[in-house]
């Protein structure tokens, strides 16, 4: 490896391929002016492109009913609700997760209890034997960054307490498990559409179920209770109406997802090769490990992460490979919950009434320190964050790799 620096690749997923298949449909709902989903200048002709974007896409996980929303977070406050959790009631979740999955719990009046990952930086599957009571209802798996959790187990211990599972794939769309597209495992699941991820709109998200009763439930809770006639062709109304939020995804951003859904998998193809040109370089290097990866046919192969033997390399080898162009993370933009504000605040909610946690005499209590998952604590602080990306070629990866070798020759030592 020379010594003249490669220029830093542009990072990014969906946003970066935007492109002519987006700025078609988009101005196909500018020209037909009906950018709302349910109605427009036809009354007898709904618009077509949500109802198109969530056809695409329970055909490409493989699932039955798919709802369009406004967020990410909308779809795991929705799923949630439609699964009839609210308060008195528990979710597991791990402690290293993005804001909403806790905030989302909380904000339905159920308690999130925090778990443990383990080296695939998901959800230890003995964990929800460890903090299931009779309270817990649901379980909240997190496939962190296109990598999905170890499913089979989990599934298994939480179906057998009676326990539902709510999948968020906010992070991996794509992603498989044992053959399967993450999101057909559980319960329910969601996905989102933020700038950040796979595949954007800017700011949406996805429902999905088999589940018939689910799936009345969240489009009621998602239109303010209404149960349109569009949603009537796929299952005939049977719920009964009820007060709900307003988290309907626009045409506008309908149309980009769309575009954006059917490059998927050209990403994932092109981000499990670079991912695979890296780890050959790697292969062997004593002083770090990779990311354990449950079924590394699944991954979707936009992040590697690297584990330092030791916690306190990990600063001077981000600072090495940033210091050569290489763009990396010693942490990404999730965090351990227990770190957060909103989590140290006694105050938690916009009213104390709300606060699953207001009969807590001391907080943060037990169960809610940074003291409480050295496991979490541990792998959290011993890792090195690679991310690849869709304007990523393979002379960059090339390069990554050469890098790393080159750190690790300087560090880990």
């Amino acid at each position: 490896m020379s010594d003249s620096l490669r220029p830093r690749p542009v990072p990014g997923l969906g946003a970066n391929v935007i492109g002519a298949e987006e700025e078609a449909l988009v101005l196909d709902v500018l020209r037909r002016k009906e950018p709302f989903r349910y109605y427009g200048l036809n009354p007898a002709a709904p618009p077509p492109m949500v109802a198109q974007l969530e056809r695409e896409f329970r055909e490409y996980i493989g699932t039955d009913y798919a709802l369009a929303v406004s967020s990410g977070t909308a779809a795991l406050e929705v799923a949630l609700a439609a699964m009839g959790i609210g308060p008195g009631d528990e979710v597991i979740v791990t402690a290293w997760s993005w804001i909403s999955c806790f905030t989302a719990i909380v904000r339905t009046g159920a308690r999130p209890v925090l778990a443990e990952i383990d080296d695939s930086l998901n959800l230890d599957p003995a964990e929800i034997a460890r903090l299931a009571t009779p309270r817990t209802r649901a379980v909240l798996i997190v496939h962190y960054q296109g990598v999905a959790a170890d499913m089979e187990p989990i599934v298994l211990e939480a179906h057998r307490r009676g326990i539902f599972v709510l999948e968020d794939c906010a992070q991996s769309l794509g992603a498989r498990y044992r053959g399967r597209r993450i999101g057909t495992w559980g319960d329910v699941a969601t996905f989102s559409f933020q700038y950040n991820k796979v595949a954007t709109c800017g700011e949406g998200g996805m429902v999905t179920t088999r589940d018939r009763r689910i799936y009345q439930r969240a489009v009621r809770l998602s239109d303010l209770g209404n149960y349109r006639p569009y949603h009537a062709t796929i299952v005939p109304a049977q719920e009964p109406a009820m007060v709900g939020g307003q988290f309907r995804m626009s045409e506008l951003a309908g149309a980009v997802a769309l575009a954006q859904l059917r490059k998927v998998d050209g990403m994932m193809a092109h981000c499990r090769a670079l991912q695979a040109r890296v780890l050959t370089k790697i292969k062997g290097l004593t002083g770090l490990t990779t990311r354990r990866i449950v079924d590394p046919d699944g991954d979707f192969g936009f992040e590697i992460y690297l584990f330092l033997e030791r916690a306190e390399w990990t600063g001077p080898f981000h600072e090495r490979l940033t210091a050569l162009n290489v763009n990396c993370g010693a942490r990404t933009g999730t965090y351990p919950q227990y770190n957060r504000d909103y989590v140290k605040s006694p105050q938690m909610t916009h009213h104390p009434a709300l606060s699953p946690f207001r009969d807590e005499a001391v907080w943060p209590a037990p169960g809610y320190r940074a003291e409480d998952f050295p496991r979490t604590e541990d792998l959290t602080k011993r890792f090195i964050a690679l991310p690849l990306g869709p304007l990523y070629t393979a002379e960059d990866a090339d390069y990554i790799g050469d890098c790393v070798v080159r750190v690790q020759r300087e560090v880990c030592r």
